[in-house]
């Protein structure tokens, strides 16, 4: 299996109203942001990386393992909440019927938007405010992860027992990384529920994607 690459990020420094340098992910200091961080949105750019590291990952995806690619604009549609500015969205599908499709999806804001299996989106930056402190380099980590962890088989939805009024999910690593979720699936639209419960394996648990063949690698471009 080709290795992926992380590309090379910019170190840059963002400065608060008063000059001073914002050392993200500690700006706080273990206390509470003041009340008007939550509705500031400063210094976006340094969110731009996770772009480059989504289409790295797009690229990696795409020239290791056996899958069709599209890119499209309504790609988008996959997610469960579309954002309003999209530059560019790749669907990722495994020929694997029972591994997990992905769908990285950029946003102008700049971030990045994936969806994986049937019922989940996962978004970097979760929000983007200055009160969430977002270090750039931790949301890259996050999102290199859940794309690997997707790939190798250790993502699963399933639905909650009884009236499966909830959908799960849960990344493991095998490593000892692990993230788990649920929603409510009256929140979802129904046509993607319905789908969704015979398109998630029997035992819930996506399977690890199929490698290129050797033959397919060398054809790459």
């Amino acid at each position: 299996m080709s290795e992926y690459r992380r590309p090379t990020i910019p170190v840059g420094i963002y400065r608060d109203e008063q000059g001073v340098s914002i050392d993200y992910g500690n700006r706080w200091g273990g206390e509470s942001p003041p009340e008007d961080a939550y509705s500031r949105l400063s210094n976006l750019e340094r969110f731009a990386p996770l772009h480059d590291v989504a289409l790295a990952l797009v690229e990696w995806l795409r020239s290791t393992f056996d899958v069709d690619v599209e890119r499209s604009s309504s790609a988008a549609a996959d997610l469960l909440l579309q954002p309003r500015d999209v530059v560019q969205a790749v669907r990722i599908v495994p020929r694997e019927h029972a591994a997990a499709p992905l769908t990285v999806v950029l946003s102008r804001f700049p971030g990045v938007f994936l969806h994986a299996g049937s019922l989940h989106d996962f978004h970097f930056p979760a929000c983007g405010c200055d009160a969430c402190d977002d270090n750039v380099t931790e949301l890259i980590d996050q999102l290199e992860w859940t794309v690997r962890t997707v790939v190798s088989g250790g993502y699963s939805e399933s639905f909650a027992p009884g009236s499966g009024d909830w959908i799960e999910y849960r990344l493991d690593d095998l490593g000892g990384g692990m993230q788990a979720g649920r929603t409510s699936t009256r929140e979802l639209p129904n046509e993607r529920v319905v789908a969704a419960r015979t398109a998630i394996p029997a035992s819930g648990q996506w399977n690890s994607w199929p490698l290129r063949s050797q033959h397919d690698a060398n054809a790459v471009p």
